[in-house]
């Protein structure tokens, strides 16, 4: 696979339970939604219309979204929960990073953890990494995927990279589901372009060869791969290499 360097989506599992319909919006599909008209229906009675008018935020951003799409994020909807958290990733805001935090820590479905997860990741704030780690090592699948995908994006906040690396790197080698597996890959390469060259450095390069070599998912090995090229280590660079010249690598 390639993945921009940037940002790797978190990829769709194949459980449609787990599957959000917000994953399939194609903003190219339609003309963009009339700001003042979604932001009247945002106070809608009707949960089809808080549904429309959240679901538009999500592709258009306007701050003044932010007040009503956090307040959204406790309707009694589900599907209005989940709109609201994808729409505050597209309108990222310091003031709801605590009640995203905070629907995250009490939400019981999936679907709308998941969208907290995504919009967490673009919050760029040190006060999201505490509960994505947590929620790397215990959340289900859908969304364990995403909160790796988030702590990439994250790298560059303060104590990211000491308080992300270890989880990573086992949640790389134990988790029992390849797209986490290799979400977390993409995000251990997005760190090693930050770090120095340290023990640390050492272990990450370490643990993306391990994986290289004996992940037994072929989409995971080739997360792995990418990661190593993207950082550009000399021994790592060598390894593919001799990996790729004797035919042992795929």
């Amino acid at each position: 696979m390639t993945h921009e360097d940037s940002f790797k989506p978190a990829e769709t599992l194949t459980d449609p339970e787990l599957d959000s319909p917000l994953d399939h919006m194609d903003a190219d599909q339609t003309p963009l939604p009339d700001p003042e008209a979604m932001l009247a229906l945002l106070e809608a009675p009707d949960s089809p219309d808080r549904i429309l008018a959240t679901r538009a935020f999500c592709e258009l951003q306007d701050s003044r979204a932010i007040p009503h799409l956090i307040r959204l994020l406790q309707d009694s909807c589900p599907m209005v929960r989940m709109s609201a958290a994808y729409a505050l990733g597209r309108n990222p805001s310091p003031i709801a990073v605590e009640p995203l935090l905070t629907q995250l820590a009490q939400d019981w479905n999936g679907y709308v953890r998941k969208g907290v997860v995504s919009a967490l990741g673009n919050c760029g704030d040190s006060r999201c990494l505490g509960p994505l780690v947590e929620t790397l090592r215990t959340d289900i699948a859908a969304v364990r995927l995403w909160a790796a995908s988030a702590l990439g994006q994250l790298v560059t906040v303060g104590q990211a990279i000491a308080t992300t690396i270890a989880p990573l790197m086992e949640t790389l080698r134990t988790d029992p589901v390849a797209v986490v597996r290799g979400n977390c890959a993409w995000a251990l390469g997005q760190i090693g372009r930050e770090i120095p060259m340290d023990v640390v450095y050492a272990n990450l390069i370490d643990t993306l060869l391990d994986v290289l070599v004996q992940d037994e998912d072929l989409s995971v090995r080739e997360d792995a791969r990418d990661s190593l090229l993207r950082v550009g280590d000399p021994r790592a660079l060598q390894a593919i290499e001799a990996l790729e010249q004797d035919g042992s690598l795929w």
